[in-house]
C-alpha cells in the first residue's frame, strides 16, 4: 500500500495544469453565493455548479497534460500528471463538500473517514480515459455523516462526465471481502491514502498484511497467473498481433502490473528498483522493467488522446498518426508506422523475458505452483536433476534443460545454438534462469560461431526437427540467439507490415510458417489437401524447410523482397551446409514464392495459356511439389481464417491441370481421370438422387467446375438449384456464414448476361455489404453460379442471416429492374478516412490467354469498388467472360476475361490506354458515386 506520492519533476509546473488554490477561492465564492441565496434545493444546484465548472478545468488539464507529453515524451511522467490532477481535484470536492453541505464543527469518532485510492488509480498513474476507483474508509461505527459526504464527492465526480468505481467500506469489511475476493485483494494491494484519517488507513494497511497477505502469496501468484491467462485467451495469445492491445494483450500494460502486484504481493516492495536488492532483478533488467513501464504508459496515453476516448487497441486507423506524434521517422524500406510498431513489439518482447524471470525467482521461492506433472515427476526422481548424455554443459531440471553452471556459454558459445538443439531433440522446455544466462551471452555470437560447421549442423537439426520446430524456434528467438545467430532473420524480428492481411510481424509469420510446415509433413491438419500428399513425395525436405524459414526474409528493404530474399539464400543455404544445387532450388522457391498463389486465384486456370505460362515458370515436378507446399503453409501462417477449402481447391487444380505440361504429357491423374473422379465422389454423397437425374445435373456444369469446386460446396450447390427450380424460380439466393473466415457466403443462381456481376455488386454496394471474395461459374445452360463473399458485420448468426437476406433482396430486386443502382449506391457511399494507401494499377496482356484480354486491376479496397469496376467495364462495351475477385487485406485484385462485343480480344495501343484510364478513375475515386 502506499501512501500518496508525486514526483518533484511534475511539482514545478503543475498549477498550469490545475491551480488547486485559485480554484478552491473560486468555487468557495461560488459556493457562498448559491447557498447563500437560500433557495429550496440550493444544495443541489451547488453540486450541479461544481461538476460543471471542475469539468472545465479537468478539460483544460488534460489539454495541458497532451502538450507536455508530446514535448517531453514521457508516458510515466504524463501518467502521473493526470493522477494528481485527479488527486487535487478529488481533495478540493471533499473540502467544499465537508465545508458547505455537511459540516461537522465537533465531529465524534465516528465521523470521521479516509478516502483512499485503489486499484490502477492508487498506482497514481492514469491515462486519459483511465475509471478512478476510490475507496471510502469508514469507522466501524458509522452516521450517516460518513455516507452523505461520500455520496455528495461521487455525483459531483459523475456530473462531470467521469467513470467512477466506488465503495464504503470499514476495515473489518475490507478485510474480510479481500480474503474472498482475488480481484478486491488485488485492488487494495495498490491502496494510497488521499486524503483524511492517517489511523484509519493505517489500520487497514496493517490488517491487510496480517489477515489478508502472509501466508497466502501461493495462492495470489496462482490467482494471477490464471487470471493473465484467461485475460490473453481473450486478447490474443500472440505478443505480436499487428494490432495489439496496448493496456490487455500479451506484452502489454497489464503483464507489467501483474508482475509488480506479485512482487510487491510475494516480496512486500513499493518499487521496482527494490527487487534488484531481492536478487529478483539485475540492475540493468529493473532499468528495462522501467523503460517498457515507461514507453507503454506513452503509448497509452496518446491513444486515448489521439482517439478521444479509452481506445486500448492499437488499430490500423490509429497507428499512422501515433507513429508521427512519438516522432517516428521513415527509413527506406520501412515506414514509419512500421518503425513505431517494431518497437512496440520489441518492448513487448521485454515485457515476456522480464514475465519469465520473475516466474524463475518465484519458483526458487516456491511460490509459484510447479504443475502437477513437473511434481510427479520430481517425486519418482531419486534426483530432480540429471546430465545430459550429449553434454555435460547441461542438465535436465524437471525436464526442463538448464546449464549445468553459468560457465557453459563462455566455454563454448556454441553451446547457445546447442541447448534449442537439445532441448527439441528430447522435448524439453526451458528453464528460465537458462534463457535469462543466454539472453546476457549474445555477444558471444560472433562470425566464428556463425561460420562453425558444428553450429550450422546444429542449426539446421533444429529448422528441420521432426518433433516441435516451431515451439523451439519461437524460444530461440525470444532469446535473442535466432536473430543474432542469423543475422539477416535479426532484422525482421518484430517488423509489422503495415496492412490487413498478415496478422502477426515477419518474424512471427516465418515461424509459425515452419509450424504449418510441420503439421503438413505429419499429416495433422486434413484441411491442407494436396500439400500433405506432396510432402510425403519430395526428395528433399531440407531444402524445402531452409525455403519457409527465409523465404520474407527480405522483407523491409527497399527492393522487391522475392528477389532480394533469393540473394539472402544464395549467401545462407552454403553456410548452413546445402548443397549448389539444393541452394539454386531453395533461391528459386524464394523468388517465385508468391507466384502460385497469385496465379490460382486470380486467373482462369481453364484456361490453356494460364497453365502453359505457369509452366514455363517452374519448369519440373519437383519443384512444383516444393512450392506448392510452400504456398500452402505461408497462406496458412497468415493469420486466422486465411487459408480455406476454395484456396485448396484452387492450388490442387493448378497442380494437375500444369503436371502433364511439365512431365511432358505424363501424368499420374489426368484432367479427364480427375473430373471423372470429382464426379464419382459426387454421385456417392447423393446417392438418393436417380442415376437418370444425376447424370442430368451433372452434364450441367463444365469440367472445370468440377475441379475447382469442392465436393461439400457441390452437393450444396446442387440443393439449393434443385430447390429453386422446383420452386419454378428463374432467380433464387442462399447464405451461409462461416465464422472462422470472418464472412457470410451469398450464391446467386440466376439466367447469365454481360451485367450480371455489375449487377450483384451494386446490389451488395447499395446494402452496404463489402465484397472479399468471389467464385464465377456458368452452366451449360446459360444459367450462372455466382457465390460472393462478404465482410461479417454482426456477431450473431441469426442477424448476419438476416442481413444476409435484406442483401440478397436487393440483388434480387436489381435483377429485376426495380431498383436503380446507380442512385441508390451514390446515396449509400460516402468519403471516409483510410488508413491504407495503395498504389493503383491496371494492366492489360493480350498474351495471358488465347481468346480473352486479361484486364488485372489492383487498388485499395473498399466498399462498391467491385461494382464500379464492373459498371466501367460494361460501359467500355467490353464482355466479362470471367472475373477472379481476390482481396489481400486492405489490397483488392480483380482480374477480368474480357472480349468486345464480337468476341474478340482488345486490340490496339489507343483502346487499351482508354481502358487503362477509365479504370484507374474508379480506383482513385474517393467515392462509388463518382464512378457509377
Amino acid at each position: 500500500m502506499n501512501e500518496i506520492r508525486r514526483s518533484r519533476r511534475t511539482e514545478t509546473p503543475f498549477k498550469e495544469l490545475f491551480d488547486i488554490d485559485a480554484m478552491r477561492v473560486e468555487l468557495s465564492a461560488l459556493a457562498e453565493r448559491v447557498l447563500g441565496e437560500g433557495k429550496a434545493g440550493s444544495e443541489i444546484e451547488l453540486r450541479g455548479q461544481l461538476a460543471r465548472r471542475l469539468k472545465v478545468a479537468y478539460q483544460a488539464g488534460h489539454k495541458t497534460a497532451e502538450r507536455w507529453l508530446m514535448q517531453d515524451g514521457s508516458g510515466r511522467r504524463c501518467a502521473e500528471r493526470l493522477s494528481r490532477l485527479q488527486d487535487e481535484i478529488i481533495q478540493l470536492v471533499h473540502e467544499l463538500a465537508v465545508k458547505y453541505l455537511y459540516r461537522s464543527d465537533n465531529p465524534s469518532t465516528a465521523e470521521h473517514m479516509a478516502i483512499v485510492a485503489v486499484g490502477g488509480y492508487g498506482r497514481g498513474l492514469m491515462a486519459p480515459g483511465s475509471d478512478t476507483d476510490i475507496l471510502f474508509l469508514l469507522p466501524y461505527k458509522q452516521t450517516a455523516w460518513g455516507e452523505s459526504v461520500a455520496e455528495a464527492i461521487l455525483y459531483v465526480l459523475w456530473d462531470m462526465g467521469l467513470k467512477v468505481g466506488h465503495a464504503t467500506r470499514s476495515v473489518d469489511e475490507c478485510v474480510r471481502q479481500a480474503r474472498a475476493d482475488m480481484t478486491i485483494r488485488t485492488s487494495l494491494l495498490e491502496a494510497r491514502l488521499l486524503l483524511g484519517e492517517r489511523a484509519l488507513f493505517d489500520e487497514l494497511t496493517a490488517r491487510f498484511d496480517r489477515d489478508v497477505v502472509e501466508g497466502t502469496a501461493v495462492e495470489f501468484v496462482a490467482a494471477k497467473l490464471a487470471e493473465r491467462e484467461d485475460r490473453l485467451k481473450r486478447a490474443g495469445q500472440s505478443r505480436y498481433l499487428v494490432e495489439p492491445n496496448v493496456k490487455d494483450g500479451k506484452g502489454g500494460l497489464r503483464d507489467l502490473h501483474t508482475l509488480f502486484w506479485i512482487a510487491k504481493y510475494v516480496y512486500r516492495v513499493h518499487e521496482t528498483r527494490q527487487l534488484v536488492a531481492k536478487g529478483v532483478f539485475t540492475a540493468e533488467e529493473a532499468k528495462i522493467f522501467r523503460r517498457c513501464e515507461d514507453f507503454l504508459w506513452s503509448v497509452r496515453c496518446h491513444l486515448h488522446f489521439l482517439a478521444g476516448k479509452p481506445e486500448e487497441r492499437l488499430s490500423f486507423d490509429l497507428q499512422r498518426e501515433m507513429a508521427e506524434r512519438l516522432g517516428y521517422l521513415e527509413h527506406p524500406g520501412l515506414q514509419d508506422v512500421e518503425r513505431f510498431m517494431k518497437h512496440y513489439f520489441l518492448v513487448a518482447k521485454d515485457v515476456g523475458d522480464l514475465t519469465a524471470i520473475v516466474s524463475a525467482a518465484l519458483e526458487e521461492r516456491h511460490d509459484k505452483p510447479v504443475p502437477r506433472l513437473n511434481r510427479m515427476i520430481a517425486r519418482l526422481r531419486r534426483s530432480p536433476n540429471r546430465k545430459l548424455k550429449e553434454s555435460a554443459d547441461f542438465i535436465v531440471d524437471h525436464d526442463r534443460i538448464n546449464v549445468a553452471d553459468s560457465s557453459a556459454f563462455g566455454r563454448d558459445p556454441i553451446n547457445l545454438v546447442r541447448i534449442f538443439q537439445l532441448a527439441g531433440k528430447h522435448g524439453l522446455a526451458f528453464h528460465p534462469e537458462a534463457m535469462r544466462l543466454a539472453t546476457r551471452s549474445l555477444k558471444l555470437i560472433d562470425q566464428r560461431v556463425r561460420e562453425h560447421p558444428e553450429a550450422n549442423r546444429l542449426f539446421l537439426e533444429i529448422l528441420t526437427s521432426r518433433n516441435a520446430p516451431e515451439i523451439v524456434l519461437r524460444r530461440m528467438n525470444e532469446a535473442g540467439v535466432l536473430g543474432r545467430f542469423v543475422p539477416e532473420f535479426g532484422r525482421i524480428v518484430a517488423m509489422m507490415q503495415f496492412n490487413m492481411y498478415h496478422s502477426y510481424t515477419v518474424d512471427e509469420h516465418l515461424i509459425r510458417a515452419i509450424g504449418v510446415l510441420s503439421q503438413i509433413e505429419r499429416g495433422d491438419r486434413p484441411e491442407f489437401g494436396l500439400a500433405n500428399e506432396l510432402a510425403q513425395q519430395i526428395k528433399n525436405r531440407q531444402l524445402l524447410y531452409v525455403a519457409v524459414f527465409l523465404h520474407d526474409i527480405a522483407k523491409g528493404r527497399p527492393e522487391d523482397h522475392s528477389i532480394a530474399g533469393a540473394r539472402v539464400a544464395r549467401k545462407l543455404c552454403p553456410r548452413f551446409g546445402l548443397s549448389a544445387s539444393d541452394t539454386d532450388t531453395v533461391a528459386w522457391l524464394i523468388e517465385q514464392h508468391l507466384t502460385m498463389s497469385s496465379v490460382a486465384q486470380s486467373r482462369d486456370l481453364s484456361d490453356r495459356k494460364t497453365i502453359e505460362n505457369f509452366a514455363s515458370v517452374v519448369q519440373n515436378l519437383e519443384r512444383m511439389k516444393h512450392l506448392e507446399i510452400l504456398t500452402t503453409a505461408d497462406i496458412a501462417a497468415v493469420g486466422p481464417g486465411v487459408w480455406n477449402n476454395w484456396k485448396s481447391q484452387l492450388l490442387r487444380t493448378l497442380y494437375y491441370e500444369t503436371e502433364p505440361v511439365v512431365t511432358g504429357g505424363f501424368s499420374e491423374t489426368n484432367r479427364a481421370r480427375r473430373v471423372a473422379r470429382a464426379q464419382a465422389e459426387f454421385r456417392e454423397a447423393e446417392q438418393e438422387w436417380d442415376a437418370e437425374a444425376i447424370d442430368a445435373y451433372i452434364a450441367r456444369h463444365y469440367p472445370s467446375y468440377w475441379l475447382q469446386t469442392d465436393r461439400e460446396q457441390q452437393v450444396a450447390h446442387a440443393r439449393f438449384i434443385l430447390a429453386a427450380e422446383a420452386q419454378g424460380r428463374a432467380l433464387a439466393t442462399t447464405a451461409k456464414t462461416d465464422v472462422t473466415r470472418g464472412i457470410t457466403e451469398l450464391t446467386v443462381f440466376a439466367p447469365d448476361h454481360p451485367r450480371l456481376l455489375a449487377v450483384i455488386a451494386g446490389a451488395c454496394a447499395s446494402s452496404g455489404a463489402h465484397i472479399v471474395d468471389a467464385q464465377i461459374s456458368t452452366t451449360t445452360d446459360g444459367r450462372a453460379l455466382d457465390t460472393i463473399a462478404l465482410t461479417r458485420s454482426l456477431e450473431r448468426d441469426e442477424d448476419e442471416l438476416r442481413r444476409a437476406g435484406r442483401i440478397a433482396s436487393a440483388i434480387e430486386k436489381s435483377l429485376s429492374g426495380e431498383i436503380r443502382l446507380p442512385e441508390v449506391v451514390a446515396r449509400k457511399l460516402t468519403k471516409r478516412p483510410r488508413a491504407f494507401t495503395v498504389e493503383p494499377e491496371v494492366t492489360l496482356n493480350n498474351s495471358w490467354s488465347n481468346r480473352h484480354t486479361v484486364i488485372e486491376v489492383s487498388g485499395l479496397d473498399r466498399p462498391g469498388l467491385l461494382y464500379g469496376l464492373t459498371q466501367t467495364l460494361s460501359r467500355l462495351n467490353l464482355n466479362i467472360a470471367s472475373a477472379h475477385v481476390a482481396t489481400f487485406g486492405e489490397r483488392a485484385v480483380d482480374v477480368f476475361y474480357v472480349t468486345d462485343l464480337m468476341g474478340a480480344k482488345i486490340l490496339g495501343a489507343a483502346r487499351h490506354s482508354a481502358i487503362r484510364r477509365a479504370l484507374l478513375q474508379v480506383l482513385d475515386a474517393d467515392d462509388e458515386a463518382n464512378a457509377a
